[in-house]
């Protein structure tokens, strides 16, 4: 477990650099069993292109990429898809919540979801929405983030090596929380 220093912040126009330690993020977690949407073994060439695809979708403001640094580099990162359709412009999807295996317990999934939420309200959205794998440790990260449990999908997507997982979904009402002078939301994080 890692002791380091770490923050989060917004990324609006990712380098190269980035995108290659965001790759290395992927793949240790597709590594370590993450079931978030690619078969092990992951390629950098594939991880790459995914980035790119990201980095591109950001700059056109499509997606919101926060990420959490230490001394060694990037080491995690969370985004907030933005572009849905025109009867939902209150919303938004979290997706590839991901956090290298060197620095985890240490708090910065709870950072980057915090971050998220505070990203969220910037953007002028009050909902948000994920899925994440029934009973993993995600699940109960958001769980204990007060985030609220919809329902599972069995049988919903496969582990990187194979095996079908189910999916939780959950939604977070921000609109609450924006209002309350008090929330978790408004009170300064040592790491972000």
């Amino acid at each position: 477990m890692s002791t380091s220093i770490w923050s989060v912040r917004r990324l609006y126009s990712p380098s190269e650099t980035e995108i290659v330690q965001l790759t290395d993020i992927l793949i240790d977690c597709v590594d370590g069993g993450a079931s978030v949407s690619f078969m092990s073994p992951l390629t950098r060439e594939r991880a790459i292109v995914f980035w790119r695809k990201v980095a591109a979708d950001v700059l056109e403001g499509q997606r919101a990429l926060l990420v959490a640094e230490d001394s060694l580099g990037l080491c995690g990162t969370v985004q907030l898809l933005l572009d849905l359709p025109e009867n939902q412009p209150h919303r938004a999807d979290v997706a590839k919540m991901l956090v290298h295996r060197r620095v985890r317990r240490n708090g910065v999934a709870t950072a980057l979801m915090q971050a998220a939420e505070l990203t969220a309200l910037e953007c002028g959205r009050t909902l948000l929405v994920l899925d994440s794998v029934t009973g993993g440790d995600g699940a109960r990260l958001y769980e204990r983030l007060g985030w609220v449990r919809v329902g599972d999908i069995p049988g919903y997507a496969l582990f990187p090596k194979g095996g079908l997982c189910s999916t939780t979904y959950y939604y977070r009402d921000l609109t609450d929380v924006a209002a309350s002078p008090f929330s978790a939301l408004s009170q300064p994080d040592a790491h972000a």
